[in-house]
């Protein structure tokens, strides 16, 4: 069944864009190539803020936890967790940097097949019907059958790059099991080979940047493995980076979660250009970890390895908010300039 447009005006300005009553603000807004500010794209973080002037919505999470009761009383509302049901007068401050460089595309995809990484993360295959271009680094959303709202996943797989794109229409995901976590659990335990989705993409800030001429740092923890790897893959195949060393960190809590050395030794020139290093919080001092493993936290170790000389490297880190929280308070402390710096925030 077709599904009512409504065109959404911003106020102030001579920008509109139209938005089916099944799709979000934020994300009909991007397909227009409007720069509207987001981040998590589920709800959470409240970048996505906006005030409704005119015209009446609906809201896909009521109790998002992204707007206050103070901002619902100012009647605001979250750009990825509202619909239309007639045409909107919204206020919106947009900022260029979020502005697509491809336009997220709303794609049926066909699952092919999952390998197993560790004991709780393993990689998923999709075929898209139609072509969804992406930045290395970038995420997509994907919305299963029986499943109530889309899930949050970033590509593992080298997207665009050099101008073109590497991954015809074949996206990876790379995704952790979450304890009680129906996401996780629909893909692990009743996706079958050849089952349909929809997979809404790309988004996302902390793509690979192909022009700066510093080395590379990624790091790490539990499924942001996905995007780092992406990054890694497109760093090692562009020919505008062959000067470029990577250094790659991955924080587990335990020796089993370990992960991504036999991914990046694949990748041409590794040896030569790329490092790998492994760190461990929950090891005690009677693990037997391997020597050239690393206990404490990732942070920490990023700090203890290269200190002062982190503020010459562009950065890139995806992973449990904790990790992402102290990795930025070290970056700060050690004077690292922020415009150096790129993670998406996911909750």
């Amino acid at each position: 069944m077709s599904q009512a447009i409504h065109t959404i005006q911003l106020a102030g300005t001579d920008q509109s864009f139209s938005c089916a009553e099944n799709d979000t603000l934020l994300r009909a807004a991007l397909r227009s190539g409007i720069a509207f500010p987001y981040e998590c794209n589920v709800g959470s973080c409240g970048n996505c803020k906006f005030e409704l002037l005119e015209g009446v919505m609906a809201s896909c999470w009521p109790e998002a936890p992204g707007l206050s009761d103070k901002d619902r009383a100012r009647n605001r509302g979250l750009g990825c967790q509202s619909r239309p049901t007639g045409p909107l007068q919204i206020k919106l401050r947009t900022s260029d940097k979020y502005a697509p460089q491809f336009p997220p595309v709303r794609t049926a995809a066909k699952f092919i097949s999952s390998r197993v990484i560790t004991h709780d993360l393993s990689e998923f295959s999709f075929q898209t019907e139609l072509p969804l271009p992406f930045l290395c680094g970038q995420y997509a959303l994907i919305q299963m059958a029986g499943i109530e709202g889309p899930r949050a996943y970033s590509m593992s797989n080298v997207g665009m790059f050099n101008g073109e794109t590497q991954a015809g229409n074949l996206i990876e995901f790379q995704v952790r099991r979450v304890p009680d976590g129906k996401g996780s659990a629909h893909l692990f335990d009743h996706l079958k080979p050849g089952d349909h989705v929809e997979i809404d993409g790309p988004y996302g800030m902390a793509y690979l940047r192909e022009n700066i001429e510093r080395d590379v740092l990624c790091i790490a923890g539990g499924s942001g493995l996905a995007p780092m790897v992406s990054i890694a893959r497109g760093a090692f195949l562009s020919p505008q980076m062959t000067q470029r060393k990577l250094h790659f960190f991955y924080g587990a809590r335990a020796l089993q979660d370990v992960c991504g050395l036999a991914m990046l030794e694949t990748l041409p020139h590794w040896s030569e250009r790329g490092t790998y290093q492994a760190v461990v919080s929950g090891a005690s001092e009677t693990d037997n970890l391997p020597s050239d493993f690393m206990r404490g936290f990732a942070h920490d170790a990023v700090a203890q390895t290269f200190g002062e000389r982190l503020q010459q490297m562009e950065i890139y880190f995806a992973g449990p908010a904790l990790m992402g929280q102290s990795l930025l308070k070290t970056l700060i402390d050690l004077k690292v300039p922020m415009d150096q710096v790129h993670f998406d925030q996911f909750y």
